[in-house]
């Protein structure tokens, strides 16, 4: 015969302290009441157009074609139709907040940190011996070896090896200062000299470099982070008064 658990609010509660996941969910708390007085304080409202659309959106995220899928989905995490109603107007009213206070924000800060969203395609290895980085680029540049030949020889990480050190489409401010100065520097296709960071010696093939551009992934990217940076600065102006009962006992 299978065994019988039985879980409680409590069982949870103890569970999330346990988790370490109490300052995590307090701030979620936080952040959220600062959201809906922000929102409130602005005047901004939800239209039930806007419901049924980010509703959708959400049911279509996470796969849930029909009712029944729907229903035990929100039985999977405890959620009442009420529940999933509040989700979908918090969602709709942090997204309508975030572009009264930012959406005429997004231009200037691009234009102003313009460079930060340039990128590159580029191949990169790295090697610990610097002696073996010279003599590996030489071979390269005087066309002895290829990089990906190179790159299949000494690349130890099995997925990056597999594609001959590609690393795809690498923004400037993914990289560290002393590579991202090379390789903005570089004229592709072009292969740079090696440089010497903390994690080894790096050999980098500049394949093409990618001027900024303003679209809706960096638009979005950066509505998000001036948003987040808002609601970092509104938390730390919050006194948090917590009325949890701990169970620590001195005896």
């Amino acid at each position: 015969m299978s065994q019988v658990i039985t879980i409680t609010n409590e069982d949870i509660l103890q569970q999330v302290k346990l988790s370490y996941k109490i300052p995590e969910i307090i701030e979620q708390i936080v952040n959220r009441q600062i959201i809906t007085t922000a929102a409130n304080e602005a005047g901004i409202t939800v239209e039930t157009e806007e419901l049924q659309e980010t509703a959708n959106k959400f049911r279509f995220m996470n796969k849930l074609l029909g009712a029944d899928e729907t229903w035990k989905w929100l039985n999977k995490h405890s959620l009442s139709l009420d529940d999933f109603e509040e989700i979908v107007h918090y969602t709709v009213l942090s997204g309508k907040l975030t572009a009264h206070l930012f959406a005429d924000k997004v231009e200037p800060y691009f234009y102003e940190h313009q460079l930060d969203y340039a990128s590159a395609v580029i191949y990169e290895m790295v090697v610990d011996d610097e002696d073996l980085a010279t003599e590996l680029f030489y071979a390269i540049t005087e066309e002895e070896m290829s990089f990906y030949e190179v790159a299949q020889q000494y690349i130890q990480d099995v997925e990056l090896r597999r594609k001959g050190g590609y690393r795809g489409i690498v923004q400037r401010q993914e990289m560290k200062p002393e590579i991202s100065a090379a390789v903005f520097a570089a004229t592709p296709p072009q292969m740079l000299k090696p440089i010497l960071t903390s994690k080894g010696v790096h050999l980098i093939l500049v394949e093409e470099i990618i001027q900024p551009k303003l679209d809706e992934k960096v638009r979005l990217e950066i509505i998000s982070s001036l948003f987040a940076e808002w609601l970092n600065r509104e938390f730390e102006k919050v006194e948090i008064v917590s009325k949890l009962e701990l169970n620590n006992k001195i005896d």
